[in-house]
């Protein structure tokens, strides 16, 4: 029997933006020596309403540590609405950032949610 707590959906946000706010934290700092908070908000903004818009289309507050359920919606949303809207705003694009972002934000939107699967289902195992 599980008597297994549903994933706080407010923790589950927070992560999902430090964790888009840190990737484009880590991308100025390599890229362009430092960062600004103005530069770093103007980085993040796009990848975060693609996730926002993520967060919506799959319902994710309902079972927000779902990897797949909401992980994944949730990456490809962010990736996919932040490059266009990135594109749109004269952001640029290449090719190689586009694949950075998929594999960092896959990485990142999609890996804490199954670790916190597993780490879910081996509590429940112990049980």
């Amino acid at each position: 029997m599980t008597s297994r707590r549903p994933f706080p959906w407010i923790l589950a946000a927070v992560l999902d933006v430090v964790l888009i706010v840190a990737f484009a934290a880590i991308g100025m700092v390599n890229h362009e020596g430092g960062f600004t908070v103005p530069g770093l908000v103007g980085v993040a903004w796009p990848f975060l309403v693609g996730a926002g818009v993520g967060w919506i289309v799959c319902l994710a507050w309902r079972v927000p540590a779902a990897p797949l359920r909401v992980g994944l919606p949730v990456w490809i949303l962010a990736v996919a609405l932040g490059m266009g809207l990135r594109v749109v705003t004269g952001g640029g694009f290449a090719v190689s950032f586009l694949l950075v972002t998929a594999v960092v934000l896959a990485a990142f939107l999609v890996g804490w949610r199954a670790i916190a699967a597993l780490v879910a289902r081996i509590r429940d195992r112990r049980r």
